[in-house]
Parts: C-alpha cells; sequence; structure tokens
C-alpha cells in the first residue's frame, strides 16, 4: 500500500515537473511574443507582475515591480508587494527577493516602485497600496539592494489643494541639477481623472517627509487625447540632450492603456511629442493585445536606453513584462 502511494504521489511530481518545464520552455513561445517576457507565479499560481523600474547596481541589473495580494491560500495571505528580480543580460530574469508591507502605512500593501543609485546605496520610492484617497508615497534605502530600511518618516509625500484628492501613486524620482523631482500620480477630487504632478527636495535630503515641496498647485500632465481617455500615469522620465522626456501611460489599464511622450526643459512644464500613443498594445491574438502600460525608461552603461513596460492579452488576469530598445534622433525618440 505505501509504495503504491509513493508510486502515485512521484506521478503526480513528475506531471507537474513536465507542465513546470514546458511551461517555461513555451514562455516566450506565444504569438507576437518579444526577446523578454517575465513574469511571476508565486503570489497567484499565475503569471503576474507590474509596475517595473531597472537599475544598475553591484555588477547586475535589478528589476523592481509590483507583485499582486496572495489568494493561493488564506493562511498565508498577504498584501501587494514588490518583486526583485536579477539579470546579467537585460533579457533574462531571475527572482530574488521580495519586499512585502512592513508598518501602519503599507497594511494593505505597496506598489509601483521607482529606485535611484546614489552613494552605493539604493533608494527606493512606491506607493501604499488599498488606501484610495489616502495613498501616498514612500521611501525605502539598501545597501545590497534586496533588504531594504524604511524612512521613519514615512509616507514622504502625498499631494494638497483643490485639484487633487490627495492620493499619490506611481512614483518616479528624479535627479536633475540642483534638486530632485519626485513626479507622482494623483486624481482629481471626485477620484474621477487621473493626472501628474511633481514635488522637488534639495539634493542634501535624506527623502524624508518635511524635505518635500510640491512644484505646483496644478497638475503638469492630464489627459487631454481620445487615447488617453481619463487617466494619465506612470511617468517615467530620462534626460536626453538639452530635453527632459516623460514617457507616460494613457488610459486605465486595458482600455487599452499605451504609452505616449512628452518633453521638457525644466521638468516641470510639458509639452507632448504626438497627439498618438508612442508604444500601442499589440494586434489581436499577440501577447499584449489588452495594453502595453506602465512604463520605466533604463539607460544602460553603454549609452543605449530601453523602454520596459507591462502587458496582456487577457484583460488583466495575467500581466507580463516585457521591453523594447528606444533610439533618439533630433526630433526625439523613436522605435525600429
Amino acid at each position: 500500500m505505501k509504495i503504491k502511494v509513493l508510486l502515485k504521489y512521484s506521478l503526480v511530481i513528475f506531471f507537474i515537473l513536465i507542465g513546470f518545464i514546458s511551461f517555461a520552455q513555451n514562455f516566450n513561445n506565444r504569438p507576437g511574443a518579444p526577446e523578454m517576457l517575465f513574469s511571476d507565479t508565486t503570489r497567484l499560481g499565475r503569471p503576474f507582475a507590474k509596475d517595473p523600474h531597472v537599475i544598475w547596481f553591484k555588477d547586475r541589473y535589478l528589476m523592481y515591480y509590483s507583485l499582486p495580494g496572495s489568494v493561493i491560500d488564506a493562511s498565508t495571505a498577504s498584501g501587494w508587494g514588490l518583486g526583485i528580480a536579477s539579470s546579467n543580460d537585460l533579457t533574462n530574469w531571475e527572482k530574488v527577493g521580495e519586499i512585502t508591507p512592513g508598518g501602519a502605512w503599507e497594511k494593505k500593501g505597496l506598489a509601483a516602485p521607482s529606485a535611484i543609485v546614489l552613494d552605493d546605496k539604493v533608494h527606493l520610492f512606491y506607493q501604499t497600496y488599498g488606501n484610495w484617497k489616502n495613498d501616498a508615497i514612500c521611501h525605502a534605502y539598501s545597501t545590497d539592494g534586496i533588504h531594504f530600511n524604511r524612512n521613519e518618516s514615512n509616507p514622504i509625500f502625498n499631494p494638497h489643494g483643490k485639484w487633487t484628492a490627495g492620493r499619490a501613486i506611481d512614483a518616479e524620482i528624479f535627479k536633475m541639477d540642483d534638486k530632485f523631482l519626485l513626479y507622482f500620480a494623483t486624481r482629481d477630487s471626485t477620484m474621477t481623472i487621473q493626472k501628474c504632478g511633481v514635488a522637488s527636495a534639495p539634493l542634501n535630503t535624506d527623502f524624508r517627509r518635511s524635505d518635500w515641496t510640491q512644484v505646483a498647485d496644478s497638475s503638469i500632465l492630464k489627459p487631454e487625447y481620445p487615447w488617453e481617455e481619463t487617466c494619465i500615469e506612470g511617468s517615467a522620465v530620462i534626460k536626453q540632450g538639452e530635453w527632459i522626456y516623460m514617457f507616460y501611460a494613457g488610459a486605465y489599464n486595458n482600455r487599452p492603456q499605451q504609452i505616449g511622450v512628452a518633453r521638457s526643459k525644466d521638468g516641470i512644464v510639458w509639452e507632448r511629442l504626438s497627439n498618438k500613443p508612442f508604444l500601442t498594445n499589440g494586434n489581436p491574438g499577440t501577447w499584449n493585445y489588452s495594453e502595453s502600460g506602465h512604463p520605466a525608461i533604463f539607460r544602460d552603461r553603454d549609452g543605449r536606453t530601453y523602454l520596459f513596460y507591462q502587458g496582456n492579452n487577457d484583460h488583466g488576469k495575467t500581466w507580463y513584462i516585457s521591453k523594447v530598445e528606444v533610439f533618439w534622433d533630433e526630433n526625439g525618440p523613436y522605435l525600429k
């Protein structure tokens, strides 16, 4: 009897392994799949990874991304968190860690990371999750890129004024000349229209709450074109030549969300490069048919730049992260 039971479970394990190997081999073989297609099955048992941000730190690439709350086992359920993956080539990624909720402000979860390397430390900016109007931006730092210490003044920023409901999500940190700029998405007072704002802090900051000043009592970028519908979010900022460029997500998830580009001289006043998306969702049947959204722009050590973004083709049941190289000319960024 024991032999039969052992044989039965051995066969079950065998077929599970075969299924996993098949999944891994075919992960990038679906219609229209790009060279890089990363996801994480640890939370839901199905591929789910969103909101990428990539840095180079201590001889490897690190990618931070949003993980959903776990519903596999109610006894170990947890809120949204951040996954951490490592790569040597920007294409093949291995998960190396997680950041889970810590402190009262993160009780329901955290998401949408943005990172910057300063003085051999990784400074991570992220949003609280699940608090609706009360979501805000937090900060943590790390010496190894995996284990983080929270800022004692968390949450470090949320906006104020009649133009906003007070919510702040989708942090993006950018060092510019004599200051740091913190971009965020917020909503109007009715919680209907999503738009972008910006705050600043001096270079000698430790990023605590008291160091941040809201730059304008209005949005710096809000929906205008039909494809953007009622949402602008997910700012990703880079300097190229004399211009600062913002890659942003237009429309709410899966409507479809697509990626546009704006540019600025001072990081505050922006003009769009086009009334059309820079990166669209895919054709029917492709991996990103439901959307290409939430961008992150990364400049590698050789000067080449890559746009990381999220997508899916099942209206959000699964989520994947991919990348495409961005090229530049006198008119700005373009894709080949």
